[in-house]
């Protein structure tokens, strides 16, 4: 079997091997989530930027920019963080270049992997197929808090732990401990991840549809590939 293993934070991925895995980058509330939202509805690429003024600098590239620091939309970004922009579909064939608070960090910090993908809960279903076509270890990236374990990207990893237990066996504790939590919450995740403090944060912000959408499994049959720096689509049948 392949194994699967379970980093919780950018700051941490330094301790992880990289080359020959795919690497499963996840950022519940919001970024993966809004990500997997707008490729599912139009948009037809997105750029991941480090920084908010790498980020504003493309709109003179024909982007749309959406920036978010903090649970908030960025001054001067057309667009923030949440996946509900994106579900009436005006944005369709536009390119978005995206920064936030946790997310795109973990994925500039997964360079070197093999291939890199985006989680999320309204795709997974999708992920898991597709992990499951190839013959190669997983390494999910959490991202975690600033640089902190959060609750709600580390359920997400042990639902796809478990997800993947026919072709992939944890291969750490924190995969084995992880895939436990979900069997145990997993059937409430809106419940138990209530408690969540970024999910506090975001209620603070008067934002529990944009949690709703992150916590609904299934939506889309697709997943999100990071090629050449650059986020596509690819659908999964």
């Amino acid at each position: 079997m392949q194994q699967v293993e379970i980093c919780f934070s950018p700051e941490l991925i330094h301790l992880h091997e990289l080359q020959g895995k795919i690497v499963v980058v996840v950022d519940i509330f919001r970024a993966t989530s809004t990500m997997v939202a707008a490729l599912a509805n139009g948009i037809s690429e997105i750029k991941t930027c480090a920084d908010l003024e790498e980020c504003r600098a493309m709109a003179t590239s024909g982007y749309l920019i959406a920036g978010e620091r903090n649970g908030v939309k960025a001054d001067g970004f057309q667009l923030g963080n949440s996946p509900l922009a994106y579900l009436t579909g005006e944005y369709q064939s536009q390119k978005l270049a995206m920064t936030t608070t946790n997310g795109t960090l973990a994925i500039s910090k997964s360079t070197g992997a093999d291939e890199i993908l985006i989680g999320a809960f309204p795709n997974l279903q999708a992920t898991v197929s597709y992990l499951q076509s190839l013959e190669k270890d997983v390494l999910i990236h959490c991202a975690g808090w600033k640089g902190k374990f959060n609750l709600e990207d580390s359920l997400y990893a042990g639902a796809l732990v478990k997800a993947l237990e026919r072709t992939h066996e944890a291969e750490d504790d924190a995969a084995l401990a992880m895939k436990s939590l979900y069997e145990k919450e997993g059937h409430d995740l809106k419940g138990f991840l209530s408690q969540a403090s970024h999910a506090k944060r975001l209620q603070n912000h008067n934002i529990d549809s944009d949690i709703d959408f992150c916590l609904t499994l299934d939506l889309f049959s697709l997943i999100g590939k990071v090629d050449n720096g650059t986020l596509k689509r690819v659908e999964i049948q």
